[in-house]
Parts: structure tokens; C-alpha cells; sequence
């Protein structure tokens, strides 16, 4: 198992070799660029936006619990 220290990046390079981690590091980038490639901009400016949206989401969700565990301590 990974431990505390140790990063799951790092724990998987002593047993995959560094040339096949590139490979797939490439492999993933030219996904990527296929991707882009098929999908409208539009699209693309929409799932952006939508990502963006989910994050603030997930900020006023940690901003409401560390406010409600602050009021809860003060009392």
C-alpha cells in the first residue's frame, strides 16, 4: 500500500518502467487532442463553465461546514 509519504505517482514508478510512463503520458495527451478535435468549441466552453460551476459549489460547501463548526465552538 502507498505510504503517508509517498506519493501514488512515485509508488507506481517502482514498478512501471519510465519509458512506459511516458508513453502514456503521451497517449493521454493525444486523447486529449482527438477529443478536442471532434467536439464542437462550444461544447468545450460549456464543459469549462460547468466544471467552474461544480467548484464553486464545492467551495460554498466547505465554506457552510467550517462556518457551522466555528458557530458550534464559539457556543
Amino acid at each position: 500500500m502507498v505510504e503517508n509519504n509517498q506519493t501514488k505517482h512515485d509508488y507506481f514508478c517502482e514498478y512501471i518502467p519510465e519509458e512506459a510512463m511516458e508513453h502514456a503520458r503521451t497517449a493521454r495527451e493525444e486523447m486529449r487532442k482527438s477529443i478536442k478535435a471532434i467536439l464542437p468549441p462550444e461544447f468545450l466552453a460549456h464543459r469549462r463553465k460547468a466544471r467552474l460551476e461544480m467548484l464553486f459549489a464545492a467551495r460554498e460547501i466547505i465554506n457552510h461546514t467550517i462556518d457551522k463548526l466555528e458557530s458550534q465552538q464559539k457556543e
